[in-house]
């Protein structure tokens, strides 16, 4: 059975960095993707990055493109979201997600994290 556990969440002021990490266990095949996805109070879950598990294929949200890099590990599995230049509408809860398909559709996602609260102050 996969599980996702997100850390790396805080409190930063406009114009600074987190990075989160997304550690995964369980047999994930390198055909799925892995996906950032956040959901701030009050709107939907959003598309942020996701990834080929096989290491491939990054893709962005125009929002955060050139501001977040979404990472591999040492085995070259994706597991970290490098975000810099941040904004208060960056705000929100971050998730990590596994999913069987190259989607940035939150319902194609099956397997989730329990999330991670980025607050972003201006």
């Amino acid at each position: 059975q996969v599980q996702l556990i997100e850390s790396g969440g805080g409190l930063v002021q406009a114009g600074g960095s987190l990075r989160l990490t997304c550690s995964a266990s369980g047999r994930i095949f390198s055909s799925s993707t892995m996906g950032w996805f956040r959901q701030a109070p009050g709107k939907e879950r959003e598309f942020v990055a996701i990834r080929r598990y096989s290491g491939n294929s990054p893709k962005y949200a125009d929002s955060v493109k050139g501001r977040f890099a979404f990472s591999l590990d040492t085995a070259n599995k994706p597991k970290y979201l490098q975000m810099n230049n941040l904004k208060p509408e960056d705000t929100a809860v971050y998730y990590c997600a596994i999913g069987p398909s190259y989607s940035i559709v939150p319902s194609d996602y099956n397997v989730w994290g329990q999330g991670t609260q980025v607050t972003v102050s201006s």
